[in-house]
């Protein structure tokens, strides 16, 4: 069984997408893995990074997104038409060894699961609402992922901004999880949002499966050369060493670079379409020290 690693911060705008797209495709090309992204963004950025729109439209009207993975579990007596193999889009980028399973625009009514998961606990007698809905969001995604979680070497979720019900389900499925930042306060205080959020998610779970989910490092992404040697990006780096130690602060950062940016116009990450550039080269080398790490 291979690694699972969710890619998350509180904060938006960290390039947490990009982060995600461009270390899978190292990690395919580059390694040789088998490699699995799933995106779980309603802006699915991960999914017309590595498709182009048309090409989603058309699984979309095909029903063949991550979203009807979930509608199958949140009304289980629904006909299954589709199983996660037949969703899975293989060899994106004309990459073998690179799958995507697509995100959507609309993936779950937090209404609908309520109400499913209210009725549960009415049947069963269980008067603790708290643990239908902790069971619901550790099993949600384990259970989409389960018949494919061991043909891949790495499964890569790309989790949406905040801490929504699929962000908590990935960190809980997860092996381990990557903190992108830009090297600002603002992005600092998403990352300590998030580590006490996951540390209440571990807790409320304890007293069924654990959550072991473990952080792999933060990456600061976005560094711009101009202010690097500058005392407020110093400020800003002192700070998150201090409050995470330099074992997970990885050392490699991603710099400001055009070329990342012009690549999504390509649907094909930037490590395929610009491999010598200077953002390209970060990410090779990211990859790299995250093998190291792992």
């Amino acid at each position: 069984m291979g690694h699972v690693i969710a890619t998350a911060n509180m904060k938006g705008g960290v390039g947490k997408t990009t982060l995600s797209v461009n270390i899978a495709t190292c990690l395919a090309k580059n390694h040789g893995k088998r490699v699995l992204v799933l995106d779980l963004d309603t802006q699915i950025s991960a999914t017309l990074s590595l498709m182009s729109p048309v090409d989603f439209a058309k699984l979309r009207k095909q029903r063949k997104t991550f979203r009807y993975l979930i509608d199958e579990i949140i009304n289980p007596g629904r006909k299954r038409k589709y199983s996660i193999e037949d969703i899975i889009e293989s060899g994106v980028c004309r990459l073998e060894s690179l799958d995507l399973l697509p995100g959507d625009i609309d993936l779950y009514d937090e209404f609908v699961v309520s109400e499913m998961l209210h009725e549960q606990a009415v049947t069963i007698g269980e008067k603790d609402f708290e643990t239908i809905w902790n069971r619901f969001e550790r099993v949600l995604l384990a259970k989409v992922l389960e018949p494919v979680r061991e043909k891949y070497d790495f499964i890569i979720l790309d989790c949406a901004p905040g801490y929504n019900l699929l962000t908590r389900s990935a960190l809980a499925t997860s092996d381990f999880y990557i903190l992108p930042a830009k090297p600002e306060p603002l992005s600092v205080v998403g990352i300590q949002l998030l580590e006490r959020r996951i540390a209440r998610l571990k807790e409320s779970h304890e007293q069924e499966t654990s959550i072991n989910v473990e952080m792999l490092g933060i990456v600061f992404t976005m560094s711009n050369a101009n202010i690097l040697s500058g005392r407020y990006y110093k400020q800003v780096m002192n700070r998150v060493h201090q409050d995470f130690g330099e074992a997970k602060v990885f050392q490699t950062q991603i710099p400001t670079d055009v070329n990342v940016a012009k690549a999504v116009d390509s649907f094909v990450p930037a490590v395929l379409t610009t491999p010598t550039s200077s953002g390209s080269k970060a990410f090779i080398k990211l990859t790299h020290e995250l093998l190291d790490k792992l």
